[in-house]
């Protein structure tokens, strides 16, 4: 057993590493309670998530590519139509 200051210095360090120790376990849990209460939050705002976001957002391109092609077919046959009219 030592005896002394190396007594003292190491029962200062094992206080320390016990400080260090608690204070990352603190951090811890103030990060997941902070976590949930932003989770909450945001759902009662009613947000989208990304991932739903990006599926609306390639429905709503390709939807604007159909009617872009329904458009020039259908000016096509006007045109025709016209033609044929005259």
């Amino acid at each position: 057993m030592t005896t002394g200051p190396n007594r003292i210095m190491d029962e200062f360090a094992k206080l320390m590493t016990d400080a260090a120790g608690a204070a990352q376990g603190v951090r811890r849990e103030v990060e997941t309670a902070f976590q949930a209460q932003a989770e909450r939050w945001l759902n009662s705002l009613d947000v989208v998530k990304r991932e739903e976001f990006e599926v609306v957002r390639e429905m709503a391109l390709k939807a604007r590519d159909e009617n872009d092609a329904l458009r020039a077919r259908i000016d096509a046959l006007e045109a025709r139509l016209a033609a044929e009219g005259k």
